[in-house]
């Protein structure tokens, strides 16, 4: 069996709304069949019925994003109902995992022409309650978020491997020695980046923002914060620690979509490709140690591609943690940092799980048009301890 070059066509997403703001009032399938839409329309010489199938991350699915957010993407974005749709699911990685997974089916023959995104609303994510073990239960019952993290946790599992998000961001801190300050001012970078690159119309070509919502920009970029507004900042998980609300990723809501096709699909869309994908990997760490489950998959996904660190022209990385950022770049002795997140990260635009990765896939793929030529690369941590790395070219 030959395997097929896949081609990133276009790529959209949504500007990326804060926890309860203004994105909070839209159903996350909306949200993912907005963008399906949008990359529709984007590209009218495709019909959409010869679209094979539509792959969709979401991390949750707790709630409005139930029963196969990719499917009522599928019919809530008018598409023909012969259009199929799958959901899947690798928790901060789920983006970019449908990503991979569509661009496989295109490059064994499987389908020719194929949507890949992911969405999430963490604004609007349920509280859940478990079924009761027995009938009529006289005591109190317990609602668990499912905004992020841990829930209904398995008492088989080892205690450090369950400990929160934030705690495990500073035991990365810990192993690498990386301070409070540093934490800050890559965390400050990141809006500083993410602010000029959207002054100087950078995002332009990717953003299709939701009708009737007033938010044309990520809504989490502060372009005037400081070192000195950032060391205000309590530590959120330890008394004496050093990850604060400010060299975090927030919470967040937003969708993103990306159009893979074969040779004979580019031809259908009649547009030139943006980047071709070239390899990818997930590996596994301990789950406490999440933060940098990039490291290895960004390495087996280079070497499968043939490339090294100094062929990278753009790395998009997520920036779950500044810390988890910070230790996946202390790993990577021969990376440029220069060449990592040059239009700012999760910290400043922010990270709707399901969404990132496709987003993170996107981003590259248009920073590679920009420039013409060159490799670029998207990875995220990703919670319970995996990595994904995904390589493009053009």
């Amino acid at each position: 069996m030959s395997i097929r070059d896949v081609y990133i066509v276009d790529a959209v997403r949504t500007p990326i709304g804060k926890f309860g703001g203004a994105l909070s009032s839209v159903r996350p399938d909306d949200l993912a069949a907005h963008v399906v839409r949008a990359l529709v329309d984007r590209t009218p010489e495709l019909d959409p019925g010869r679209i094979d199938d539509v792959y969709f991350g979401d991390a949750n699915g707790a709630g409005e994003d139930n029963r196969d957010v990719a499917r009522m993407a599928v019919l809530l974005a008018g598409l023909p109902v012969t259009v199929p749709g799958v959901t899947v699911n690798r928790l901060c990685g789920s983006g970019l995992e449908a990503v991979v997974q569509a661009a496989r089916a295109v490059a064994t023959g499987d389908a020719s022409i194929v949507l890949a995104g992911g969405v999430e609303s963490m604004s609007r994510a349920p509280w859940v309650l478990p079924k009761p073990e027995r009938a009529f239960p006289a005591g109190h019952q317990e609602l668990y978020s499912s905004t992020l993290g841990w829930r209904m946790v398995n008492p088989r599992m080892p205690a450090e491997w369950t400990v929160s998000l934030g705690e495990g961001a500073e035991q990365i801190a810990d192993k690498h020695a990386i301070s409070r300050e540093r934490q800050d001012a890559f965390a400050l970078e990141s809006h500083r980046k993410a602010a000029r690159a959207w002054a100087d119309g950078l995002f332009d070509g990717e953003i299709a923002p939701y009708e009737g919502v007033d938010l044309a920009r990520d809504e989490c970029v502060r372009e005037n914060t400081s070192m000195e507004a950032l060391a205000k900042l309590k530590p959120a998980f330890r008394p004496d620690g050093t990850v604060t609300a400010g060299n975090a990723s927030p919470l967040n809501d937003g969708a993103a979509a990306v159009l893979l096709v074969d040779e004979d699909g580019l031809r259908a869309c009649g547009r030139e490709p943006l980047a071709r994908i070239r390899a990818s990997a997930v590996t596994g760490i301990e789950p406490q140690l999440f933060g940098l489950g990039p490291v290895e998959a960004v390495q087996r996904a280079l070497g499968r591609a043939g490339r090294g660190f100094a062929d990278l022209a753009v790395m998009e990385l997520n920036e779950a943690f500044a810390a988890q950022a910070l230790g996946c770049l202390a790993e990577w002795p021969e990376l440029d940092p220069a060449v990592v997140n040059p239009r700012g990260g999760a910290i400043a635009i922010g990270h709707p799980l399901g969404a990132s990765g496709a987003r993170l896939a996107g981003s590259v793929a248009h920073q590679l048009a920009a420039a013409g030529s060159g490799t670029g690369l998207a990875a995220l941590c990703i919670g319970v301890g995996q990595g994904i790395a995904v390589v493009l070219e053009r």
